[in-house]
């Protein structure tokens, strides 16, 4: 067999790895994933949360009115949000997605 007549290996290569990724998406595509918002936080001793937490409370929180949210994908921090109404419901739209060093730092 002469060098012309062997396959080129790099195009079967890239083909089975082209394969390969579409099966693991494929596997993964149905692995459920935790997304949440962080509208922000608060610190409070038990004294303050009894006497301040019931019906009717308000308790100011970290974040200012139009600061962007923070949205995490199993608690780590992939984007930004602003709050958005949708219909009679909440939700968001993403404004930014956070480079991977920023998030490693959050």
């Amino acid at each position: 067999m002469s060098e012309t007549d062997t396959p080129d290996m790099a195009d079967e290569e890239t083909g089975f790895e082209s394969q390969e990724g579409a099966l693991i998406e494929e596997l993964l595509h149905d692995v459920p994933l935790e997304v949440s918002v962080e509208l922000g936080r608060v610190s409070m001793n038990l004294r303050e949360i009894a006497a301040r937490l019931g019906p009717g409370s308000i308790i100011p929180l970290n974040k200012m009115t139009g600061d962007k949210l923070d949205v995490r994908v199993n608690n780590r921090l992939v984007a930004r949000a602003e709050a958005v109404a949708v219909g009679e419901r909440c939700g968001i739209r993403i404004v930014e997605i956070v480079e991977a060093g920023e998030a490693d730092q959050s």
